[in-house]
């Protein structure tokens, strides 16, 4: 029995097998395109000087729920992140400071740093919609960006 058809069928699975998980990971494949409409803020802090005194500030408009902070930060993000939100009439609703940790992964054959913000609590309850104000600070310490954002 030949073994050519054999070889053959494995190379056209292996083939087939790559166009697909291509097509899965392409940019510009429209299911990978689905934008995540849970995020109800999202800003990617870049250069500390476009904002007053060196911390961000917005208004937005939030619903009840329980909400999440997200990062991506980089090895040059802040090593410290301080968020306070605030309702329109001034109540604190959540004061809390982050500090950006690496967790070397080293597989053998190399070796690579992945970045997260820890904190004591990451989690927000809003009991009533209403309108507030973030403010985050990266406390004078942003050579790299961070985007951060806010998900049910």
């Amino acid at each position: 029995m030949s073994k050519k058809p054999i070889i053959g069928g494995i190379i056209l699975a292996a083939i087939i097998g790559v166009v697909f998980v291509g097509a899965q990971i392409n940019p510009d494949n429209p299911e990978n395109l689905k934008i995540d409409d849970s995020d109800v803020f999202h800003i990617r802090l870049a250069d500390s000087s476009l904002y007053e005194n060196g911390v961000y500030s917005e208004m937005f408009q939030i619903e009840k729920g329980v909400y999440k902070f997200r990062f991506v930060p980089n090895g040059d993000s802040p090593q410290k992140l301080s968020i306070k939100l605030l309702t329109e009439s001034g109540v604190v609703l959540m004061d809390n400071h982050f500090e950006l940790e690496g967790t070397l992964i080293d597989n053998g054959i190399s070796s690579w740093y992945t970045w997260d913000y820890l904190s004591n609590d990451n989690m927000l309850k809003i009991d009533e919609s209403q309108q507030v104000k973030i403010f985050v600070n990266p406390n004078g310490n942003l050579k790299g960006s961070v985007s951060i954002s806010l998900s049910r």
